[in-house]
């Protein structure tokens, strides 16, 4: 593929995902792998919101949630979603598009036990997306959690994981007078083969 080499270069892109991850942890100020999750809902109403990337797998993105919250719903409805990673420091994107699967046995226990007592206690305590009284409450229900399921909780029911497989990858650097390079590698189904090709700006 011409051009496709430096920051571009590789025959696996979740490598080239991981090589600017690490790139962006020490330029980026503050959540590096933040993405910008995009759903739809049941009438194909585009939704978009900020979550953080957990784990870049062999063959698979993982982020975690609320399986009540509206973008758990609208995840398991429609089976697909997309997501944009950016970076101002390193002025680039990775875009991603794939089918949705939920990751919700043993890495998800794993994941949810690394987080901060706090956190996991506030998993229980909130019931994303669903309206709220007060922050009052909000704070009086975590006190209740925390009497309740004391200082080692397990992961709740409701909460877990879900795998993006991706069918498209998109690299994009900035380039001189906008004239970005992007590079697109896509696949009929997340079995298949990868194509790889240049994109204009």
């Amino acid at each position: 593929m011409s051009g496709r080499s430096g920051k571009f270069a590789g025959e696996d892109p979740f490598e080239i995902v991981r090589s600017w991850l690490a790139e962006a942890e020490t330029s980026e100020p503050n959540d590096p792998n933040a993405i910008a999750l995009s759903t739809v809902d049941a009438n194909g109403m585009p939704n978009v919101r900020m979550v953080l990337l957990k784990d870049v797998e062999q063959d698979a993105f993982v982020f975690y949630t609320n399986y009540e919250s509206q973008k758990a719903q609208e995840l398991d409805h429609a089976g697909k979603a997309a997501f944009v990673l950016h970076w101002k420091s390193l002025r680039r994107q990775i875009r991603v598009r794939g089918i949705i699967s939920r990751e919700d046995g043993p890495k998800a226990d794993a994941y949810y036990a690394s987080r901060g007592l706090q956190s996991r206690l506030g998993a229980w305590a909130s019931q994303q997306s669903r309206p709220l009284k007060s922050r009052a409450a909000l704070i009086a229900e975590v006190a209740k959690v925390t009497a309740t399921k004391g200082i080692n909780p397990a992961r709740p029911p409701f909460w877990g994981g879900f795998r993006l497989a991706p069918v498209e990858i998109e690299f994009w650097a900035d380039g001189d007078h906008r004239l970005h390079d992007r590079f697109q590698w896509r696949r009929t189904t997340p079995d298949d083969a990868w194509e790889i090709e240049r994109l204009n700006p």
